[in-house]
């Protein structure tokens, strides 16, 4: 079912993104990467001793989140925390329109089903290949609730322990923030639930999470996805970092990622 977004919506969207449940004002613009990751050894496995990064959610509020395409039956990924409470969850597909998504949360992971009649290209994907060390990841999504993206360095294994609103841990990466779009300040609000691509440009993990006074992004580990996405034999896209805001610019457009918007009334 499509809908026509309220212009008290898209403001209270605005002004409550920019202080998103998952995320808090971050420091001063990093410029774009300029030169290949320097990789480190393979990405060790999990231990219990991986550093916990502790995330207390408070009441459910209006906002907006990413989410992006997986298969051809429509649907969609985006974090558990951009929608869980929302009395509505739709889509946005253009300037004034939306499109109501059927939910199923995660019950221990920060991930989260959408399902409409709304098919778009799925990306691809990789939950298989061993990460290493020092990679980049790309973050293509909606920070401050408009059109922008960041790039990391993978720095390794940490769990995410969530409280408040609901309780869960899961084993999350890590990643230093080295880039992200030009006149893009402060906080990333709004990139939660945006996938997380690899040089090739497939899904290796969901953002979750950021630590703005250490300049990291937190997102759903690769494991954690395998259950929810199948099919990964699609041809890739590889991303540069040279040009990933023109990567980025591509995979809006074609609405393969877009804006989730969260009304609690």
């Amino acid at each position: 079912m499509r809908w026509r977004i309220p212009d008290w919506l898209i403001y209270a969207v605005i002004v409550g993104l920019i202080y998103m449940n998952a995320f808090r004002a971050s420091q001063n613009d990093i410029p774009s990467p300029s030169a290949p990751p320097e990789l480190g050894d393979l990405l060790p496995g999990e231990s219990p001793r991986d550093q916990s990064v502790l995330v207390d959610l408070p009441a459910p509020e209006s906002g907006v989140g990413t989410a992006f395409v997986v298969d051809n039956s429509g649907t969609w990924i985006t974090a558990r925390h951009v929608i869980d409470g929302c009395d509505n969850v739709g889509l946005r597909i253009g300037a004034r329109k939306g499109m109501v998504m059927e939910v199923a949360a995660s019950t221990n992971s920060d991930t989260a089903i959408l399902k409409a009649d709304w098919k778009r290209k799925p990306l691809p994907v990789d939950l298989d290949t061993q990460r290493r060390l020092g990679e980049y990841g790309f973050f293509f999504g909606f920070p401050q609730g408009r059109p922008g993206e960041a790039v990391g360095s993978l720095l390794g294994r940490h769990k995410l322990i969530v409280r408040g609103r609901y309780n869960t841990t899961e084993p999350i990466l890590a990643w230093s923030e080295v880039g992200r779009t030009k006149n893009l300040f402060g906080s990333l609000g709004g990139l939660s639930g945006a996938p997380v691509l690899d040089q090739d440009g497939e899904v290796i993990g969901v953002v979750a999470a950021e630590s703005p006074r250490r300049g990291r992004i937190y997102s759903v580990a690769p494991r954690t996805l395998r259950d929810l996405i199948t099919g990964t034999d699609r041809p890739t896209e590889p991303i540069t970092t040279e040009r990933f805001g023109q990567h980025a610019d591509s995979y809006r457009r074609e609405r393969r990622i877009a804006q989730v918007i969260c009304i609690v009334k």
